[in-house]
């Protein structure tokens, strides 16, 4: 029954992803060119309900990843810390060098295409990938593979609707800075035009 409500809460939150990214905060960046306090507020949320989602659904074996209890070996361990660490203290970093009032989408003042911009299109989402993938393998079950898998689900919506206003603000700049640059992450990857 546990794994039905966490499947049931997961397509939930996925649905209210879908609405908050590509019906309001589409329709605050339409209509003003820029994101309001609101459309922030309800981004801001989602995020928090998806952080929220270990503490409600997880099994209670899943202890601090600090604790000597985690349930894998030493290098399993250390590798699964060092992924939450970086993916922080990266995540966290880059949003204040880039800006919390612009990585809000309050304010637009020219495209960023240096520092870790230069890599990736989306670097302090693409870092904090690493803490779900870091908690997978601290804490290796469907539970983590799931939380790590909905992580998917929450950020690709947020970057199509991001890319269409950078599209529109930007223009033929935007347009060429994703040819340049991958969407997420690698060299290998086929680089994304906006909105695709």
């Amino acid at each position: 029954m546990k794994t039905v409500v966490y499947f049931v809460a997961a397509a939930v939150l996925i649905a209210v992803v879908f609405f908050v990214f590509r019906v309001i905060v589409r329709h605050d960046y339409r209509r003003n060119g820029r994101a309001t306090w609101r459309s922030s507020l309800l981004e801001t949320l989602v995020m928090c309900l998806y952080l929220s989602f270990p503490y409600l659904y997880n099994p209670p074996e899943w202890v601090a990843p600090w604790s000597r209890k985690v349930p894998v070996g030493e290098p399993l361990r250390t590798v699964g810390r060092l992924c939450i660490a970086i993916g922080m203290v990266s995540s966290f970093g880059t949003g204040f060098w880039f800006g919390i009032g612009r990585g809000l989408g309050l304010r637009v003042k020219g495209l960023i295409q240096s520092g870790p911009y230069r890599v990736t299109r989306n670097p302090q989402l693409v870092f904090f990938g690493l803490v779900p993938l870091g908690c997978a393998l601290l804490w290796p079950s469907w539970y983590a593979l799931g939380w790590l898998a909905l992580y998917g689900f929450l950020l690709h919506p947020m970057v199509l609707t991001e890319e269409e206003h950078l599209l529109a603000v930007f223009g033929e700049e935007y347009a060429r800075y994703c040819r340049q640059v991958p969407r997420y992450f690698g060299v290998w990857w086929k680089r994304e035009e906006p909105g695709a």
